[in-house]
């Protein structure tokens, strides 16, 4: 692509698009290529528009880009979470730019709301479904009382759900977006390793009858908070939702996302996270942008500084088991409510989020259903 900073319209042009497999499309033939080199090594390109869901290819591609003084557009998530540094420096080092809208929360534009609108020092925490596939398997769960097994079907035939469901239902979608909103929040990068992510693959229909009577329903929420004393604690769960919360009423493939502060309590933005549509206005926005030399300035981190990530402090959970020796696995700091029944028992309490994220790769295999309560 070549964009030659218009002040309307993109002023932008498609020069190449390099995909994988050769076949017959709608466009010119001569507008396709199958090798990157091809587009990074034409010195009249001037911007890739990176859009594939293999994160090494993304990782090679956009690395390259910038060395080579390219602006890029991106939308992979999880190449971004797991290399958000290097990608920062090697924008700032090449004098270019590198947006990634698309990456998080579909067509809402939440990174760019964080970078200008609240671009100060009074951001207390960010909270949201982040994934809409997820949404969509618990919104025909409560609202259309089918099954997980079936909610899950049903997704994949939409196209909401991967054949191998997991990088959205056990939460690292979540997580790869929570990690780049926590750098516009907060200005910390977190390697995603070291955060607690835990799905919604092991519920139950004792969890979900259990949340139904609690008048509950069940939400996938990724969530950063500001802690006292500059320090941020950030996780991904299942979570608890009551009737007075914002992202109660947010169904099917749509995205929530609360945005805390001290001086305007809570603000709300909603809209579609999934499919090629809204994920493509995200990308021509992006584009727009690049059109009037925008660039994120990462006023959090280099204004408003010296967060600190703290994995010590206490969640209050729901542990839902079986078999009673699968508590050898968990430390309950303390318990405020346990049930014990003829298949399955729960208890609620306090622990600590460091004793979890040690053995959070282990957690998806224990017969458990892990959700935070949303009290505290």
């Amino acid at each position: 692509m070549r964009c030659s900073g218009k002040k309307s319209g993109t002023g932008c042009r498609v020069r190449k698009i390099c995909v994988k497999r050769q076949i017959k499309r709608s466009l010119p033939d001569e507008m396709f290529c199958y090798e990157p080199d091809e587009i990074l090594e034409d010195a009249g390109i001037n911007t890739i528009v990176e859009l594939i869901d293999n994160a090494d290819d993304a990782y090679f591609i956009v690395k390259k880009a910038l060395q080579k003084g390219k602006n890029v557009v991106s939308a992979n998530k999880k190449m971004l979470a797991e290399n958000l540094t290097e990608m920062m420096t090697l924008a700032k080092e090449n004098n270019v730019s590198l947006l990634y809208e698309a990456s998080a929360c579909g067509s809402i534009p939440v990174i760019r709301n964080l970078e200008e609108y609240y671009d100060n020092d009074l951001l207390l925490s960010v909270t949201g479904i982040l994934n809409g596939s997820s949404n969509y398997i618990l919104s025909k769960v409560f609202d259309n009382n089918e099954s997980y097994a079936d909610a899950l079907k049903k997704a994949q035939e939409l196209g909401f759900a991967e054949s191998n469901p997991s990088f959205d239902v056990d939460g690292f979608d979540s997580l790869f977006k929570l990690i780049i909103l926590t750098m516009h929040s907060f200005g910390v990068v977190v390697s995603p390793d070291e955060v607690l992510n835990y799905g919604i693959s092991n519920i139950s229909e004792f969890d979900i009858n259990y949340a139904r009577e609690k008048g509950y329903k069940i939400k996938l929420v990724g969530q950063v908070e500001r802690l006292r004393d500059k320090k941020i604690a950030l996780f991904v769960l299942p979570r608890f939702v009551t009737r007075d919360k914002y992202i109660y009423s947010v169904e099917d493939e749509f995205n929530g996302v609360v945005i805390k502060g001290v001086a305007y309590d809570k603000q709300f933005m909603f809209g579609k996270g999934a499919g090629g549509h809204p994920t493509g206005a995200a990308v021509l926005s992006d584009i727009t942008a690049l059109g009037h030399h925008y660039r994120y300035e990462y006023k959090k981190a280099n204004y408003f500084g010296g967060f600190k990530y703290f994995k010590e402090g206490t969640i209050e959970v729901y542990l839902r088991y079986s078999n009673p020796d699968v508590l050898k696995n968990f430390e309950f700091k303390s318990v405020s409510e346990e049930y014990h029944g003829p298949k399955y028992h729960y208890k609620i309490g306090f622990m600590r989020l460091d004793k979890l994220i040690a053995i959070k790769d282990k957690l998806r295999s224990l017969d458990i259903f892990l959700a935070a309560t949303g009290k505290a």
